[in-house]
């Protein structure tokens, strides 16, 4: 009911999609990162359509290209698909939360909760008692950026920061769910969990061919009532089957991954609002991670490298994750390591044997920071 009264709130109106898009694929391949969300606080983030200042903040030259940061190495998965250029599709959070004025409420972590049940509220307010869990109401950057445990009155009061809320702290299986929704109604389903080894890095996800019966019919339960009128892909992050993040765009990390013809239909999905997708080849697959140390300036490696590299037996596909000529610092990296490479396979050792060619190319004798090593 909180949702609902919260849309109720908002002024009706519809997103105005920016002039003069870059539009180097077949849809909008938007990749952007916000240094801070806290101008949306400012300007007032639950305004129904956004305003024409808005939306020139983000183009730099309305007559070149918009102030993003694109992600070239996934074009890949959908520059071959046909898509009517007045079609945009939004695959980061931005632009998710530009163009979706009727439901970008979910962006705000202390209503999703709240809209479970769960105890939470913005700093300043008191928890019933400690630990407690912490971090932005918004975070447009991700990588878990502000996030901590509180677990004393004193922490809570040490680390007090405007912006942020506390929640209950959950614990269980963290798992990444994108769905296909239509008109709020879940028509696909597909998890991955990861392996994380610390410092917000993980070793590898797992997008898993099984369905998650339990935790479909209870984040379908809070879809059906919170998202009506929304048709496009969702992405839920949840804690023991509590819903602890929600987007509303895919994870295109891995699109590879959910079986031949997933794009057509993701393409199809925006177009014609119907979800067509028979989902035959549906299998484990693997997407594998390369972080190397902070303190060095990597470079591409030769695409021909690459090339040979995502023709390896098993492999499906690979991302070179980073802007050569932009500063690391730059990047929105986890703090443990600077991630380089994103090997995406169907077989989990080939794919492990195709990073491992990666990290003799970028790191010589060194190690790569975000493998877990038996012993």
């Amino acid at each position: 009911m909180l949702a609902k009264e919260l849309l109720s709130a908002q002024t009706a109106g519809s997103a105005r999609l920016p002039e003069h898009l870059h539009r180097s694929v077949g849809f909008r391949l938007c990749h952007a990162v916000l240094e801070s969300c806290a101008w949306l606080l400012a300007v007032g983030y639950y305004s129904a359509s956004s305003s024409p200042s808005q939306t020139k903040s983000r183009i730099a030259d309305p007559q070149k290209v918009p102030i993003i940061e694109p992600a070239p190495w996934r074009h890949q998965y959908f520059d071959h698909i046909p898509c009517p250029p007045d079609l945009h599709i939004p695959t980061d959070d931005p632009e998710a939360w530009e163009w979706n004025p009727a439901h970008r409420w979910v962006f705000d972590k202390l209503q999703v909760a709240l809209s479970q049940g769960l105890a939470a509220g913005p700093h300043g307010t008191m928890p019933p008692g400690f630990p407690v869990f912490s971090k932005p109401i918004m975070n447009f950057r991700g990588l878990g950026a502000g996030s901590r445990i509180l677990r004393s009155a004193e922490e809570y009061d040490e680390h007090h920061t405007a912006g942020h809320f506390w929640m209950t702290l959950l614990a269980g299986e963290h798992i990444s769910s994108d769905v296909a929704l239509v008109d709020g109604e879940p028509m696909w389903w597909r998890h991955a969990t990861g392996l994380a080894t610390g410092e917000g890095m993980f070793d590898r996800w797992t997008i898993h061919a099984a369905h998650n019966p339990t935790l479909e019919a209870r984040c379908g339960a809070w879809i059906r009532n919170n998202l009506r009128g929304f048709t496009g892909i969702l992405n839920l992050e949840t804690i023991g089957g509590t819903i602890i993040e929600a987007h509303l765009r895919l994870s295109d990390q891995w699109p590879d991954l959910y079986g031949r013809g997933w794009a057509e239909a993701f393409v199809g999905l925006y177009r014609d609002k119907v979800w067509h997708y028979p989902d035959h080849d549906r299998r484990d697959g693997f997407s594998i991670v390369l972080c190397g140390p902070w303190g060095r300036r990597y470079r591409h490696p030769p695409a021909e490298l690459v090339a040979e590299v995502a023709a390896m037996p098993g492999v499906s596909s690979v991302q070179i994750t980073f802007h050569e000529h932009k500063a690391p610092e730059r990047h929105s990296m986890p703090p443990g390591g600077f991630r380089v490479a994103i090997v995406n396979a169907f077989d989990l050792a080939k794919g492990e044997a195709a990073r491992e060619v990666l990290r003799a190319h970028f790191l010589g004798d060194g190690p790569a920071v975000n493998v877990k090593r038996a012993g």
